[in-house]
C-alpha cells in the first residue's frame, strides 16, 4: 500500500520461525507473524500475543508516534527497557498489527 509518495507500507502473514531471546530465555516464539515492510526500515516481525511470554513484561511509560502507523506502547525486561512495542490503535491502513507484539532483536529460525 502507498502510505505517502515515495513511502510504502505493507503488511503480510508470515510463514517464517521466528525467536527473541534474551539473556539465554526466549520470551517469543511464533510460526505465524505478520511481516511488515517499510520503506527504509529493516523487516519487522508483529507477533501475536499468544506467542509472547507477555508475563515477563512490564509496561513502560515509553510512547512513540509514527505517522504511518499511529501510536506505539512499550514494554520492558528488568535489564532491557522498551524490548518490546505494540501499537495498540493502528492507522487503519496497517489495522494488521492491532495487538500484536514486535521486537529490535529477532531472529528468522532456519526449518
Amino acid at each position: 500500500m502507498t502510505m505517502a509518495t515515495g513511502h510504502t507500507i505493507t503488511v503480510e502473514q508470515g510463514t517464517e520461525h521466528v525467536r527473541v531471546v534474551h539473556n539465554g530465555q526466549i520470551i517469543a516464539e511464533s510460526r505465524g507473524p505478520l511481516v511488515l515492510r517499510e520503506t527504509g526500515c529493516p523487516v519487522r516481525y508483529y507477533l501475536p500475543p499468544e506467542d509472547v511470554r507477555t508475563e515477563l513484561l512490564t509496561p513502560s511509560e515509553s510512547s512513540t508516534h509514527c505517522p504511518f502507523k499511529g501510536d506505539a506502547s512499550y514494554w520492558s525486561l528488568p535489564d532491557a527497557a522498551d524490548l518490546v512495542w505494540a501499537y495498540p490503535e493502528p492507522k487503519s491502513e496497517v489495522a494488521q498489527i492491532k495487538g500484536h507484539f514486535c521486537f529490535y532483536d529477532t531472529e528468522v529460525v532456519a526449518a
